[in-house]
């Protein structure tokens, strides 16, 4: 027993430090696009443009690939040529911005479209490194994701400073390579050669998974719930820009989003530590969408910057739980067929769900920041609303030997 769980703790740790590296080249490759942008055009409009291309494939792509890891015999291979791939297409986009932007953009795409892998696809590796811990084991890749949040961008600025994007990007896919090797030393099992077999029949129903987000309240609850939730939290940036320029002074826009993703660490190790097991997931995910409301509701009555700062810091702790509950419902709810189908669907709805509310945030920036924060405080209740609403629908028996956990 001392073995198996010294085992898990070793898998987790190098997990955890694989997720970090590579998802640090996610968050980073964003700022780093705008940056070449800006460098090539003197103009932040083809860097929208970049980042789009790299954020609208993850829900699209997001099926595919998770059909993919799910049938094909070799993960690991497949997890480790998927990631290289993701940063051999980032660095050729920045290579090709020079000489051709229609290449560029579509090399950008094809990351896009492999990103999913990072995200979901990683997570869903969990069930079989720690399946006995794996409360702990979604604190700490929720954990993995706000270390990324905070010190991708972080890392992608100031190495262009001085150095430019190109060399910012460098550095970016450094790290997917990096992380890429720790994660190969990571006892991810082949598949038999008989369920690499029957699993042939996926590859041809890449949307399979798809289905279960009606046929499967739960399921369906917590990803309507989390989209809708981040559709509002996507605004963020553009909100504490404004707040930043309300108390006169736009540094404070990095520090509202860094208090943010800070209360997001605390929150998540939080969970790491102090799972919460009396209550169900799903009613988790639901409470901490409701109560992550109210700081939102109270920003916009905040007289300071420094009674402002605490609000970001409980909504990024409240985050913490949200999310690791999510992906412990994603994990008991999705059958082995599509497991990590499940796990890259869910990731890529709830990233363009935070694009496209930034999007529209920007867009209606004329409605004043106090206005928009109450808009994002109603997408967290809303969320909630319409997540109790799947749960209190009939549930659908469901044949036996369906999958379901």
């Amino acid at each position: 027993m001392g073995t198996d769980g010294g085992r898990a703790r070793g898998a987790l740790a190098r997990y955890t430090a694989g997720a970090v590296l590579v998802r640090l080249a996610d968050e980073g490759a964003r700022v780093a696009l705008v940056l070449l942008a800006v460098e090539r055009t003197g103009s932040a409009g083809y860097g929208g443009l970049l980042v789009a291309a790299l954020m609208v494939p993850h829900v699209l792509a997001g099926p595919v690939v998770g059909a993919i890891a799910d049938t094909v015999r070799r993960r690991r291979l497949c997890y480790c040529l998927t990631l290289l791939g993701y940063g051999g297409a980032l660095l050729a986009a920045v290579l090709s911005a020079a000489v051709s932007r229609p290449l560029s953009v579509a090399l950008v795409v094809l990351a896009g479209c492999l990103a999913p892998i990072m995200l979901g696809g990683l997570t869903s590796l969990l069930r079989d490194l720690a399946p006995d811990r794996l409360d702990t084991a979604f604190g700490l890749d929720a954990t993995s994701y706000n270390l990324a949040g905070i010190a991708g961008p972080a890392i992608a600025a100031v190495t262009a400073g001085p150095a430019g994007a190109t060399a910012a990007t460098v550095v970016l896919v450094a790290l997917v390579a990096v992380g890429t090797l720790v994660l190969s030393t990571l006892p991810i099992r082949d598949r038999p050669a008989r369920v690499h077999r029957h699993g042939a029949a996926g590859r041809r129903a890449p949307l399979g998974a798809v289905p279960l987000l009606w046929r499967r309240p739960r399921l369906g609850a917590v990803t309507l719930a989390s989209s809708v939730g981040y559709l509002g939290v996507g605004a963020l940036p553009v909100v504490a820009a404004l707040l930043a320029a309300r108390f006169h002074h736009t540094a404070y826009t990095g520090l509202f989003l860094a208090a943010a993703s800070l209360g997001g660490l605390a929150g998540s190790l939080w969970y790491a530590r102090f799972p919460i097991r009396s209550r169900p997931p799903e009613r988790v995910v639901l409470a901490s969408l409701l109560v992550m409301a109210v700081p939102f509701a109270l920003v916009p009555l905040a007289p300071s910057v420094w009674v402002t700062l605490p609000l970001f810091v409980l909504v990024g702790v409240l985050n913490g739980p949200l999310f690791c509950a999510v992906l412990a419902v994603r994990d008991q709810e999705a059958p082995p067929a599509a497991h990590t189908q499940v796990f890259t669907i869910g990731a890529g709805l709830k990233t363009t769900s935070a694009a496209a509310g930034s999007a529209l945030a920007g867009a209606v920036t004329g409605a004043g920041v106090g206005v928009l924060l109450l808009g994002i405080a109603a997408c967290q209740a809303l969320g909630a609303v319409a997540g109790a609403a799947v749960l209190a629908t009939p549930r659908r028996r469901q044949p036996v030997g369906a999958g379901g956990r």
